[in-house]
């Protein structure tokens, strides 16, 4: 049977096929729909972690007791599953254990643009790289057998096109995976540096092994396509079908594995054409690779720096490529916003009101950065918002603490935010933190996180309180509000901002479009009584607009989610809700 799927289904096909029992994930564009297709597989155990070190852990055990189990993250995801990740390398495993990795060249939704083949390198595992959605179900079969022949972790490495991009997958049953008794190897699995000494040899050797696996072809990978002996391509992954459509005379080396590189392969398709070239997004991971072992590549005027497409290929064999019908400048500019109804929205517009520095972090928070709010001065990366307004405050005496405050999300806390929030404790931290409990993971999609009270398959489970958990910490100041009372808001924010002790402010209302129950009859403008101030458009609400003729403000009924937060903040009852 066939289907059209997405690389992320299909990701999520391989495991089901291939008799996957264990998958947990944190979520994170492009990688997230992988493990939601996943928890649609009812004999596949699967869950949202808090982070990505956790699910990587997570499956490693799933790993030592025998059982094939994956996880799923992004690029800036794999940062997080590092540590583990260096010393599973050591290990090996038991069961077959992969782990997904997807890149995002171009930044359509991450903070930097990192190459996670780099990260095979360091850990000294093999990477494979699908070009399409039937690679990437097929991949995962690979990575499996793969691991378990080897003993060592797979990094299977997508990117947003794979992720996001849909083709023809052939689907078949579920395999009948192969089981393992639980291991009790202290040499193995100890890492101890006595033992960790003698596993640093056994990787090595591994590495070699996986060379001349990719070079015999025992897994049927690294494939060429001999066209002509003027021009030979070396790609891998999606640059794949750039270069196919681009260069139709050239002949193509496709690495599947990207790490360890096959050098004696390469070399003999090299000796077979005249010119070699290398054509590969991000870093010149590959190219560096091959001019390191003496093989000779052709220069190409290439940024490291963005997306490749067929038309960009084109240019780099120096091609004509047609004109588009329209210069896409011209088009109006459509930036990100939070959602009509965000409630964000109202604790954003205090926060700009009293001219606070705001250290923010990852997450749909972080559109706040955008006027008219402009409330958002820092994001770096995950949960990094609470140390760094705690370094302000030690690095100024606690002055720049009675002016700033952290702002971090519920996910993102539980992400990595509970560490650094001890932290502050520990170290008598005097700043204001606010945590944004919308009681979901929004930017993403709304997934569901230990706030939410649900499991990925919406089975209900313990809901982590705020207060009680911030209790606990030892936090003595905890105050709840209403994000959509922006004068309640700027109360709070005076009044801890003022305080020397550290203090955590939570809001409370959930997401608009997590919880649609909590959506009102829209609201609209009486002319008559608009004076024209501005101050509702200053709340950057998406469903109010400005009339620039009569210079009145106006509400798109059709967007507005009847919040209620711009009757609050007109002073000349110029709003009024429908009946």
């Amino acid at each position: 049977m066939k289907e059209v799927l997405s690389g992320n289904e299909a990701f999520a096909r391989g495991a089901y096929e291939h008799g996957v029992k264990v998958v947990s994930s944190y979520p994170g564009t492009p990688s997230t729909e992988i493990t939601e297709h996943v928890a649609q597989y009812e004999q596949i155990y699967s869950e949202w972690a808090t982070n990505e070190k956790v699910a990587l852990e997570t499956v490693i055990g799933a790993s030592l007791a025998g059982r094939r189990a994956m996880t799923c993250m992004k690029h800036v995801g794999l940062n997080v599953a590092a540590d583990p990740l260096m010393t599973v390398s050591y290990t090996g495993v038991n069961g077959g254990l992969v782990i997904v990795v997807a890149d995002d060249p171009n930044m359509f939704s991450s903070q930097n643009e990192q190459d996670s083949r780099h990260y095979a390198r360091l850990a000294k595992v093999p990477m494979l790289e699908p070009a399409d959605s039937q690679e990437a179900k097929d991949f995962i079969g690979i990575a499996l057998e793969m691991s378990e022949k080897y003993c060592t972790p797979v990094l299977v490495r997508s990117c947003t096109r794979i992720s996001h991009s849909k083709s023809v997958v052939t689907l078949k049953a579920r395999n009948t995976p192969p089981t393992f008794e639980p291991e009790n190897d202290i040499k193995k699995w100890v890492m101890v540096p006595a033992n960790a000494r003698v596993r640093h040899k056994i990787v090595e050797n591994r590495l070699e092994k996986l060379a001349d696996c990719a070079d015999t072809g025992r897994l049927t990978i690294n494939p060429v396509e001999f066209r002509s002996e003027e021009i030979g391509i070396i790609c891998a992954g999606v640059t794949y079908h750039y270069v196919k459509e681009a260069m139709p005379e050239a002949s193509i080396l496709k690495l599947e594995m990207v790490y360890p590189i096959c050098f004696e392969k390469i070399k003999r398709f090299c000796e077979r054409v005249k010119k070699l070239y290398v054509v590969e997004e991000l870093d010149r991971f590959i190219e560096n690779e091959l001019k390191a072992a003496g093989i000779e590549i052709q220069p190409l005027n290439r940024s490291v720096c963005g997306e490749l497409s067929v038309d960009e290929v084109r240019k780099l064999f120096g091609k004509s490529v047609k004109e588009p019908a329209f210069d896409p400048k011209q088009l109006p500019a459509r930036p990100p916003n939070m959602c009509p109804g965000c409630s964000h929205r109202g604790m954003f517009y205090a926060i700009a009101k009293l001219k606070l520095f705001a250290a923010g972090d990852i997450g749909c928070y972080t559109l706040g950065l955008l006027p008219p709010l402009s409330a958002i001065n820092s994001t770096v990366c995950m949960g990094a918002s609470i140390p760094m307004a705690h370094g302000m405050d030690k690095a100024t005496d606690g002055a720049l603490a009675r002016k700033s405050v952290a702002v971090i999300g519920d996910s993102t806390f539980f992400h990595t935010g509970i560490n650094g929030l001890l932290n502050s404790v520990y170290n008598a931290g005097t700043s204001t933190v606010i945590i944004l409990d919308n009681s979901i993971t929004g930017m993403t999609g709304h997934q569901p996180n230990p706030g939410t009270g649900c499991t990925i398959k919406g089975a209900p489970t313990q809901k982590i309180n705020f207060p009680k958990l911030l209790e606990a910490m030892g936090v003595k100041n905890i105050r709840t509000v209403n994000p959509f009372d922006p004068d309640e808001c700027i109360k709070v924010l005076k009044e801890e901002t003022a305080r020397e002790e550290l203090s955590v402010i939570v809001t409370d209302k959930p997401c608009i479009f997590a919880d649609r129950s909590v959506i009102k009859p829209p609201f609209y403008v009486d002319v008559k009584n608009c004076s024209g101030c501005t101050i509702c458009t200053r709340l950057g609400c998406p469903a109010i607009l400005w009339n620039k003729e009569d210079k009145r403000a106006f509400i798109d009924e059709s967007l507005c989610t009847g919040c209620e937060l711009c009757v609050k903040v007109c002073r000349f009852d110029a709003i009024h809700q429908r009946g």
